[in-house]
């Protein structure tokens, strides 16, 4: 991938959300559009300059964050092998929480 983030931006990976509840109840997606989903942190960009200061984002590589829906853009491209790869790019702002 070579997506170079600008400022506080982001680029996450989406991953499949864990649609079974501890009772055993499956979720269907589609049951349930308005939920945060759940991302791979691919690139993170320098942070926000502030008052003249570096701000660095406190995201790492590989976290597993919560995003909502309609946060951020979502961009197409191709990865390595030529396949095309959906990503989302949004503000480290719009990231939820990480998952512990």
């Amino acid at each position: 991938m070579n997506i170079v983030p600008m400022s506080d931006r982001v680029v996450l990976k989406g991953q499949e959300p864990e649609n079974t509840t501890k009772s055993g109840i499956i979720i269907p997606p589609k049951n349930n559009p308005e939920r945060p989903f759940i991302y791979e942190v691919l690139a993170v960009g320098p942070g926000k300059v502030i008052d003249g200061k570096r701000e660095p984002v406190d995201l790492a590589i590989g976290d597993r964050v919560f995003v909502g829906q309609y946060a951020g853009d979502d961009v197409e491209l191709e990865d390595e092998t030529g396949t095309k790869q959906k990503y989302k790019i949004v503000g480290a702002d719009y990231v939820l929480a990480k998952i512990a």
